[in-house]
């Protein structure tokens, strides 16, 4: 439970807004949570399907967000949306995009 706390400004206590931490701290992992709930509502696994893999990822001492991708990765893949060749090739792509990309750009695949 996020903890509230309070200060005085100009001898008037007032509320400070809760100390919350932010459940995302890259857009990529919002994105990455995002398209595991959009997969399991389409019916191409279950939660329990999900649960069980992402344990796997879970057992090593890894990033949880880096084991979170590693699981949807495998996901997607397992359900045949992709193969392990177009996955590769599409973070082939994303990274030479990134390269190449002038910094404060926004980073599109050429396609």
């Amino acid at each position: 439970m996020p903890r509230i706390r309070s200060r005085l400004i100009y001898g008037s206590r007032i509320l400070s807004a809760p100390e919350i931490d932010a459940p995302f701290s890259e857009p990529w992992q919002a994105q990455a949570f995002a398209m595991a709930v959009h997969l399991n509502e389409k019916s191409l696994f279950t939660w329990s399907e999900w649960a069980e893999a992402f344990g796997r990822y879970r057992a090593s001492d890894g990033d949880y967000w880096e084991d979170w991708l590693a699981c949807l990765e495998e996901m997607t893949t397992r359900q045949q949306l992709c193969s392990v060749d177009q996955l590769s090739q599409l973070k082939s792509d994303w990274e030479a995009a990134y390269e190449t990309t002038p910094h404060g750009q926004v980073v599109t695949l050429a396609r």
